[in-house]
């Protein structure tokens, strides 16, 4: 068993037996339960996160939510192993917007081949994940998929994960081999490395190719700083200075994890108004500030991928195993450069 697959059976498992006494609130979110909760390592937290600030499950019932992205008032979501795309809006009504959504209608039981992460470009188009198809799309009107990104210097490429916009417009995304049914040693990667790729004026560059496992990623708000989560087997939070002509410096790591087997990884990320990394990890969020103090950790009973702001930012979406939830946050997120 892959650790993906591991991750969602002890999500499934601790969720069952930590949201069992659980009721439903009018918004049609389930209140706060034992199981979620807000680690206070630090006093600052307290300017992020109020004190008894409570953490909802908005939805429930998917296979392993990833990739959120808040669009007119919903968020919209990918089911990575249910090969779908979904929307849940804030009183918990989810509705089914793409199936196969990963490229491929007939994909393997419990493999990784669905959509993932989605970004708003400038003409407010959808920029969506297909590990199935191993590209990124623009998803038109009528959410009709038209190939945006599939190869680098011919080869095609991994499975493109998570994507962002810099502040000059110029697109970043993580390209690991997950949506691969032998991720490295599968006879179909054409590419000898997992990189993070810049797309800018129709050109497509890796400005860094030595990491095993990149996955989530985010710039600083002013865009000087790039962080990027690893994934495994070496499990860190890298920071990397932005050059002017799109290089990037030697890494800083800002928070390593044990080097053992665990069903937690650091997956995606993002990024507050003040600076703070909101990193997903083993046991838990952590909030982390820019010069890399663990202000908290938040606790849920599965295995969180991923995130996103919502609200102008005062409301943090947390994509989680089977499950999306929610909570409010007094620093305001950094939102996406062309969020609508």
């Amino acid at each position: 068993m892959n650790r993906q697959c591991l991750a969602l059976l002890i999500g499934a498992i601790v969720f069952l037996t930590g949201c069992s006494r659980s009721t439903t609130s009018a918004t049609g979110a389930s209140p706060q339960s034992p199981s979620l909760y807000i680690v206070r390592n630090d006093p600052a937290l307290d300017a992020v996160i109020a004190p008894g600030t409570l953490i909802e499950r908005v939805a429930s019932g998917f296979q392993f939510t990833e990739g959120p992205m808040w669009n007119a008032g919903r968020l919209w979501f990918s089911d990575v192993i249910g090969n779908k795309m979904y929307a849940v809006s804030p009183d918990g009504k989810v509705t089914l917007l793409m199936d196969g959504s990963g490229g491929l209608k007939n994909v393997p039981a419990k493999s990784f081949q669905g959509s993932n992460a989605m970004v708003q470009d400038k003409n407010g188009a959808v920029l969506m994940c297909q590990h199935g198809l191993r590209r990124i799309v623009r998803l038109d009107s009528k959410l009709k998929p038209t190939a945006f990104i599939d190869k680098f210097q011919g080869k095609r490429l991994n499975s493109p994960n998570d994507l962002v916009f810099a502040c000059d417009g110029s697109l970043w995304f993580t390209d690991p081999p997950y949506g691969l049914l032998g991720q490295d040693k599968d006879p179909a990667k054409e590419l000898s490395f997992n990189g993070v790729f810049r797309y800018a004026g129709g050109k497509l560059t890796a400005p860094i190719r030595d990491l095993t496992r990149p996955n989530g990623i985010g710039f600083s708000p002013d865009c000087k700083a790039l962080y990027i989560s690893n994934s495994g087997p070496k499990m860190f939070l890298n920071r990397y200075d932005l050059r002017p002509d799109a290089s990037v410096s030697k890494p800083v790591t800002m928070i390593s994890y044990p080097d053992q087997p665990n069903a937690e990884v650091p997956d995606g990320l993002k990024i507050d108004s003040a600076g703070n990394i909101w990193s997903t990890g083993p046991r838990g969020i952590r909030i982390i500030s820019p010069t890399g103090t663990v202000l908290g950790q938040i606790k849920i009973p599965e295995v969180a991928a991923n995130l996103a702001w919502a609200d102008a930012g005062k409301t943090l979406y947390i994509t989680a195993s089977t499950s999306v939830y929610r909570l409010k946050v007094l620093t305001a997120g950094k939102l996406p450069v062309y969020a609508k």
